[in-house]
């Protein structure tokens, strides 16, 4: 069963021009039309919780950053030289970003047990 999920457009448009993809290289790597993140960005169309899962590890942030009113999150930030991305280049970035999520995570939680420790 899919869940969509009704985020900002703007937002989710303001991560990806940020990162410097094109809506062509999201809409490979979430293997959708061009059109359907052009809408998305619009807020015409609304994510499934499993694009925006995909999206928010691309883009180097959390879930929740993407339901916030600011755009207070700092993604994570890596140097790429490319104009165009592959579905594969993307999915490797991905994989890369969640792992550098899950070290801040767990340095966030260690510190805080030392802290209260």
């Amino acid at each position: 069963m899919r869940k969509y999920v009704n985020m900002s457009g703007l937002k989710i448009k303001s991560y990806r021009e940020n990162s410097g993809f094109r809506q062509s290289d999201i809409a490979n790597f979430l293997g959708i039309d061009q059109s359907l993140v052009s809408m998305i960005e619009k807020d015409k169309r609304a994510l499934t919780s499993d694009m925006l899962e995909k999206l928010a590890e691309l883009f180097g942030i959390q879930v929740s950053d993407f339901e916030e009113g600011d755009f207070t999150a700092k993604p994570l930030s890596l140097a790429l030289r490319s104009n165009k991305f592959a579905s594969q280049d993307l999915e490797t970035l991905r994989a890369i970003n969640r792992i550098a999520l899950n070290c801040n995570f767990m340095t966030n939680l260690l510190e805080g047990d030392l802290a209260n420790g």
